[in-house]
């Protein structure tokens, strides 16, 4: 079993077979695209339920973030707050520098 929901490559099919294949040479955009990653993180702070009783039942959890799916709100990781997050296009970015490079 993966937890892969989406990809794209170039070249010869993986070998688990998933994904969508592309002709070298497609922009940044059309791999986010078709890659599924054309989403952004987003963060929010950590808050949990406490005792009903309790005058204020929702609390913070300080110095905590949790980063989601800007797309389906889905939770990813719970970090500190001082996580430098890294946005899905940045890191397309430098994938596709690299292989240019190598090319």
């Amino acid at each position: 079993m993966h937890h892969v929901e989406t990809m794209a490559y170039a070249g010869q099919v993986p070998w688990h077979g998933i994904g969508s294949q592309l002709d070298p040479g497609q922009s940044i955009e059309v791999w986010r695209e078709r890659a599924g990653m054309n989403w952004s993180l987003e963060e929010a702070e950590v808050r949990f339920a406490a005792d009903a009783e309790d005058q204020y039942p929702v609390r913070a959890f300080p110095g905590q973030k949790v980063l989601y799916r800007s797309d389906t709100k889905r939770p990813l990781a719970v970090v500190s707050k001082g996580y430098q997050v890294v946005q899905p296009q940045e890191t397309e970015r430098a994938r596709l520098q690299i292989e240019q490079r190598e090319s």
